[in-house]
């Protein structure tokens, strides 16, 4: 039998209907038939190949990201990336074990790779409490570190998609150390998912030890050979900043969240929700300053939430900002945000 996400199986429908129905405390249950249902259609397709066993793996991976992660949605997490071949007695370590402590500190929560070497730093200054630790299945070089090993905040993967999935969904910052081809690969998918609007902006922070030039010399090469051949725009150069200091992490990471609190698009809206809310002379400042990211003749205007967002109760009375927003300079929108932050 052909199966359809319209509703037009038979029996088929009745009895997914039924297992919701017995199922109980199913909150979304049309969302969880079309799942069902895609399964059903992926066991009729699959032709002995290893498809539905990525797709089983992958689904059970997520729902215990979304496990995991979900009594702490109310809690901004920054993910700190960085090579797991740095030993303990390196000062660029010490410096990762620093930052960890002071974000605990200021109310943060910290996901690492659960690895060594940076990751184990950044836990060990964040302490298990404040710790997530998102671990992948290697042949080599990875496995827990004492800090994640049996904490309840410890996810192992078999995929690397689905780790860098719950990385970037679940993070409000992203701080990179020096590091190899990972902490590239990390560090660069995340820009790209920035720099095209696949993830909403977020501080992206590049930290040397002082007087380190690792992410000196990767700037130089974005701004010397990436720029001027065209490949990126001037303002992707805004997407990411290098830093020397912790503290200095810490408070850009703080600020970033000072009034900003979030975004939605709503048809052709950009909606900015601020938990504070703003003068008419800094929206204007606003309208003149970034014209650039705005469509043809398009506004820049204070709003009330609109029926769209009535879904999101605990954040309906926020302020926010309307824009019709050209949806290609993201990068111009973090440097809006900033300055929406700025005093």
């Amino acid at each position: 039998m052909e199966i359809h996400f319209k509703k037009d199986n038979g029996p088929i429908d009745e009895a997914i209907q039924k297992l919701i129905e017995l199922s109980g405390d199913i909150s979304r249950p049309e969302i969880v038939r079309d799942m069902i249902l895609a399964s059903i259609k992926a066991g009729q397709e699959d032709d002995g190949a290893v498809d539905l066993k990525l797709m089983d793996a992958t689904l059970k991976e997520m729902r215990f990201t979304a496990k995991a992660f979900r009594p702490y949605r109310h809690i901004h997490k920054v993910t700190v990336f960085g090579s797991a071949r740095t030993k303990p007695n390196e000062s660029i370590y010490r410096m990762a074990v620093e930052l960890g402590s002071k974000l605990a500190a200021a109310g943060f929560m910290v996901i690492t790779g659960g690895g060594p070497g940076i990751m184990q730093a950044a836990n060990e200054g964040a302490g298990p409490e404040y710790s997530f630790g998102v671990n992948i299945r290697l042949p080599f070089e990875q496995k827990l570190n004492p800090v994640i090993e049996g904490n309840p905040r410890s996810i192992t993967y078999k995929y690397f998609f689905n780790r860098k999935v719950a990385f970037l969904k679940e993070s409000d910052a992203i701080v990179l150390f020096p590091g190899g081809f990972g902490t590239m690969d990390e560090g660069v998918e995340t820009l790209t998912l920035v720099q095209t609007g696949k993830r909403n902006p977020v501080p992206i922070i590049l930290v040397d030890e002082p007087g380190g030039t690792f992410w000196e010399n990767w700037i130089e090469f974005v701004e010397k050979t990436l720029l001027p051949r065209g490949y990126i725009s001037r303002s992707d150069l805004a997407l990411f900043e290098r830093m020397d200091a912790n503290d200095h992490v810490v408070e850009r990471i703080r600020r970033f969240y000072s009034r900003y609190h979030s975004l939605r698009y709503v048809s052709d809206l950009l909606i900015i929700r601020l938990s504070s809310g703003i003068s008419l002379q800094k929206v204007e400042d606003l309208k003149t300053r970034f014209s650039q990211i705005l469509r043809p003749g398009g506004n820049m205007y204070l709003s009330g939430p609109l029926p769209e967002e009535m879904d999101e109760t605990a954040i309906k009375d926020l302020p926010r900002l309307a824009l019709d927003f050209n949806r290609k300079d993201f990068g111009g929108l973090k440097s809006l945000i900033d300055f929406i932050n700025s005093d």
